[in-house]
């Protein structure tokens, strides 16, 4: 591809400068990537190569693909990594890469392709209006077309979107929530409250690291079965109780530690308030409000992740949006709180901790 040079404008003995389009075209096509890696998803393509190496015409056949683009979507996963070759064409075998055979086989205990199953059941076209959104500000997922409060009431009356949902979270959760468990320091505290604990994984984390710790997985009653099943799957139950309620309407379990994974950004500001002022009436002095989320850098230039999670927001929610840890500090004066803290943990994510 050819470059081009940028013709100075003040200075004519100013070094000029290359210009290359590859990263406007990465962007602006990515979600021809994305759409790739997603299709072979849904084609569980990630699981039947976990079982051992296939060639192209087994794997047409195992997925009932169509000839006449199968090199081109087998190949186009090798160049972008998820998949290795021998051979090529006729003679080629695929298989997965170390990556896409821990993270993507649904056979095994680390599969976090929940995320992305829910990015392409939903996700994928609800971003399709983002200039919508961006043009009224409102959601432009299930809740376009609906009269409930909050994306919640669909997701939680809905068993396949619910059980879909709590899957991804557990995905791209699961990094973050191992990291925390080693990061914090328990040494001072004995109980913790997961404010929205989901399928419990967080609660699982701390107590599997830290046999002194008694946890609360707390969330809305649809999802202690999900909860409930985890904890027992991991022989928990003697440290780990599944509660149900609803943190805006009823007071917080007492703990030492309130933990809030991916929640502070689902909700506007105001609301953000009332969950502060939730977690440090359940806390003693001196105990810790932790929010583990993709916590935006105070410059706003980084954590491109995170500034797509709070598009994302827009995308899922009616007044959601995520934060810096300035915005995070602000919050945590206004309700009393007497400092704060930011622990990096896995990829883009963070723990944002108020301490009383």
């Amino acid at each position: 591809m050819e470059t081009l040079t940028a013709s100075p404008k003040t200075n004519s003995k100013q070094t000029t400068a290359p210009l290359h389009p590859e990263h406007i075209l990465q962007v602006g096509m990515g979600f021809w990537a994305s759409k790739t890696l997603l299709a072979a998803l849904k084609f569980r393509l990630f699981t039947i190569l976990g079982e051992g190496s296939l060639s192209a015409l087994q794997i047409k056949s195992k997925l009932g693909l169509h000839e006449r683009s199968l090199y081109d979507f087998l190949d186009t996963l090798v160049s972008l990594n998820f998949l290795q070759r021998e051979g090529i064409y006729e003679n080629a075998v695929y298989s997965n890469t170390p990556e896409t055979d821990f993270f993507l086989d649904k056979n095994k205990p680390s599969y976090l392709g929940g995320i992305l199953e829910m990015c392409n059941n939903r996700l994928y076209r609800f971003w399709g209006d983002l200039e919508e959104g961006l043009i009224t500000g409102n959601p432009q997922n299930e809740l376009k077309h609906s009269h409930s409060k909050n994306q919640f009431e669909d997701f939680y009356s809905n068993p396949e979107i619910l059980a879909e949902f709590m899957q991804a979270m557990a995905g791209i959760q699961m990094g973050a929530f191992m990291s925390f468990a080693h990061a914090f320091d328990f040494s001072k505290y004995t109980s913790l409250c997961d404010a929205g604990g989901a399928t419990g994984i967080l609660s699982v984390q701390v107590a599997l690291n830290h046999p002194h710790m008694h946890c609360i997985t707390y969330d809305l009653p649809a999802v202690a079965p999900i909860a409930e099943s985890t904890v027992s799957k991991f022989k928990l139950g003697g440290r780990i109780q599944v509660q149900s309620g609803d943190f805006f309407k009823e007071a917080l379990p007492k703990s030492d530690v309130v933990v809030m994974g991916n929640i502070l950004h689902d909700w506007n500001e105001e609301e953000k308030l009332r969950l502060f002022r939730q977690a440090y009436d359940a806390l003693p002095s001196g105990g810790a409000f932790v929010c583990i989320e993709a916590v935006i850098d105070n410059e706003r230039k980084k954590n491109t992740f995170g500034l797509l999670m709070s598009l994302n927001m827009l995308i899922e929610t009616k007044g959601g949006s995520d934060y810096t840890m300035d915005d995070f500090s602000r919050w945590a004066k206004k309700t009393g709180f007497s400092k704060t803290e930011l622990i990096p943990l896995a990829g883009p994510t963070s723990a944002a901790i108020a301490y009383k």
